[in-house]
């Protein structure tokens, strides 16, 4: 019976075919620092942009190149508010004017909880 069974590598065998002649593309190592003194290394194709800032696989935390080159610092947009956005269309008096002119409405009576209950439909009661 062994005489018939098949002979063979199986399913998602290693190739038999050798490396010689096969080039492997150009690397580098690049060895990184944790803040909580972890040292870890990473390949890269040596074309490749290096990051000066990579993840801890360890702990998660940013860690630095270790030769230390520091990452480009960029320029942060300042962060607009809506009072920054509502100050380019409008000036302080316009505002003023539209503050007044709310007040003397609401002190009329013609803003408030009649407007309210207007827009916010109530649920009758079924008995």
């Amino acid at each position: 019976m062994a005489d018939r069974s098949l002979r063979g590598t199986g399913l998602g065998a290693k190739s038999f075919e050798d490396e010689a002649g096969v080039e492997f593309a150009a690397r580098q190592e690049v060895g990184y620092d944790c803040s909580r003194q972890h040292h870890f290394t990473l390949v890269f194709s040596a074309e490749a942009e290096i990051p000066s800032l990579w993840e801890c696989p360890r702990c998660g935390a940013e860690s630095l190149r270790s030769d230390g080159q520091r990452p480009e610092a960029k320029e942060e947009k300042a962060v607009r508010t809506h009072w920054d956005m509502l100050r380019e269309r409008r000036s302080i008096a316009e505002l003023e004017d539209l503050l007044a002119e709310r007040l003397t409405l609401l002190r009329a009576g013609e803003l408030g909880s009649t407007a309210w209950s207007r827009t916010a439909p109530t649920k009758k009661k079924t008995a």
